[in-house]
């Protein structure tokens, strides 16, 4: 007889994963918005990726999980690359330019970029409601570089825009890479192994961490090591649980969550709420994103009622009625 190694039903646990990266991610914009008043992008970026391949070490040795297999490598370099690296960076410094919430609604139109990668790179269906959704996501993305472009040093709110944008697209990019890599190595192995891509990326940073940390306030040092354990290190842990159980596409439309939290959490905390005009664009890319997951639902037909060989309708009984 064999016996399950969770009292708990995966189904729960998959539900447990997804909610806690959505709230842990919805708190990485505050932090980094935070951090980001003592630290450059890179050395921010450099500090929270060695901070959460420290962590992710630790439970590699402690899960006795060695080196993925080799036709995971492929997705591991590629998601550790371009989302660790290259998406720590572009939100980093993009969130110097814009607030937290903002970054949050731009960063979120990733689901449709993710399933459009998903339609040219793994065959998948591109939909006419997929199209109408980037449609009016992008009409939600211009409304928001207008209303950051028309107030006061509206060329660097502009840049902001377009670097959490391009953050976005590391994020359906690095999704994609790595939803096949799941198929060889184990949730932990393809965070552990990506996210140390990702600080061999931002090597390059070194010079610039090792100097404005004795210089940053304490709350923002803890600030960077929060990102690391939490937001990164526990966060993409469950995200590749979750990931590795769900469509990558339905996974992704689970982030809508996140931008309500951001802009409940930098209100609180960080005493910032985005203008009407952008909150009005930041809704436009979500309701793009929603345009894009909805699917009809389609009617049931019932089952004919059976009847014997010769065609002759079977009498009605109680609960079949003709």
């Amino acid at each position: 007889m064999t016996f399950r190694s969770s009292p708990i039903p995966p189904g729960v646990l998959t539900v447990g994963a997804v909610t806690f990266t959505v709230f842990a991610w919805a708190s990485a914009f505050v932090s980094i918005r935070s951090a980001g008043a003592a630290y450059s992008p890179g050395a921010l970026a450099l500090g929270r990726l060695l901070a959460a391949s420290l962590v992710l070490a630790v439970l590699l040795l402690v899960r006795r999980q060695g080196l993925p297999p080799r036709d995971a490598w492929r997705g591991i370099l590629v998601s550790g690359v371009v989302w660790f690296g290259g998406y720590t960076v572009a939100l980093n410094w993009g969130e110097r330019l814009v607030d937290a919430g903002t970054a949050a609604l731009l960063v979120n139109t990733g689901p449709i970029l993710m399933a459009l990668l998903a339609a040219r790179l793994l065959g998948e269906a591109l939909p006419p409601r997929l199209l109408a959704g980037m449609a009016v996501s992008f009409v939600g993305a211009v409304v928001v570089g207008l209303s950051m472009s028309s107030g006061n040093g509206g060329a660097t709110s502009l840049l902001g825009v377009v670097l959490c944008l391009l953050a976005a697209v590391a994020y359906a990019t690095g999704v994609v890479a790595q939803k096949p890599a799941l198929s060889f190595g184990t949730p932990l192995q393809i965070t552990a192994y990506s996210c140390m891509t990702g600080a061999a990326i931002c090597l390059p940073f070194t010079g610039q961490l090792l100097d404005e940390l004795p210089r940053a306030p304490v709350s923002a040092t803890l600030n960077m090591v929060y990102l690391g354990v939490v937001p990164t290190a526990l966060a993409f842990t469950t995200w590749t649980y979750a990931l590795a159980r769900m469509p990558a596409a339905r996974l992704g439309a689970t982030t809508y969550a996140v931008p309500a939290i951001v802009v409940l959490l930098s209100w609180a905390l960080l005493a910032e709420v985005p203008g009407w005009l952008t909150l009005l664009g930041g809704v436009l890319c979500l309701a793009g994103v929603a345009v894009s997951r909805y699917a009809p639902r389609t009617p049931r037909t019932p089952p004919a009622p059976a009847t014997p060989a010769d065609g002759t309708p079977l009498a009605p009984t109680k609960g079949n009625r003709t």
